[in-house]
């Protein structure tokens, strides 16, 4: 769920993840808002996102929990008989059905979520948000394009003063 944050306020949209979300939003019944515009939402995000690596009061995610607050309840809709938790019924307006799983697990997150770590790419000039994976919570980079084009810069750059 953490990782539907951070597209969205990297990029602006859910589409990055086309077949996946359109499959998302299927089984839970909420329809894609037109031309995939989900408002204010991303801009939100990456502030809430941008608080929570900084460590800063989270004022965004306090928004998020009031434009969007979650309606939490418990579900078995994959009819597999395992209860799991909902934070949007199914059928919200697909806008509303986003902020509102993003508020909840951001809010989770800033609580102390101990299974999830944000980070901000250490690219220059890319800034991107990521949630960190890694076995030890160490990752820099958001991808490995990122990863790779500032190793390339460091060995050119010291490769340029040893000339």
């Amino acid at each position: 769920m953490t990782r539907l944050a951070v597209e969205p306020a990297n990029t602006g949209t859910l589409d990055q993840h086309g077949e996946l979300v359109a499959a998302f939003f299927a089984e839970h019944e909420a329809v894609p808002p037109p031309g995939g515009d989900h408002g204010e939402l991303p801009d939100i995000v990456r502030t809430a996102l941008a608080q929570s690596v900084d460590g800063t009061a989270p004022e965004a995610v306090h928004r998020l929990l009031r434009d969007y607050p979650p309606e939490t309840h418990l579900s078995d809709h994959d009819g597999l008989g395992g209860w799991h938790v909902h934070f949007s019924r199914n059928g919200t307006p697909a806008r509303r059905w986003v902020g509102q799983l993003i508020a909840a697990k951001l809010a989770l997150v800033v609580a102390g979520d101990p299974a999830v770590t944000l980070g901000r790419c250490a690219a220059a000039g890319c800034g991107n948000h990521f949630v960190d994976q890694s076995r030890n919570r160490t990752r820099r980079f958001c991808s490995n394009a990122c990863a790779s084009r500032t190793t390339v810069a460091a060995y050119r750059a010291r490769t340029a003063r040893n000339s």
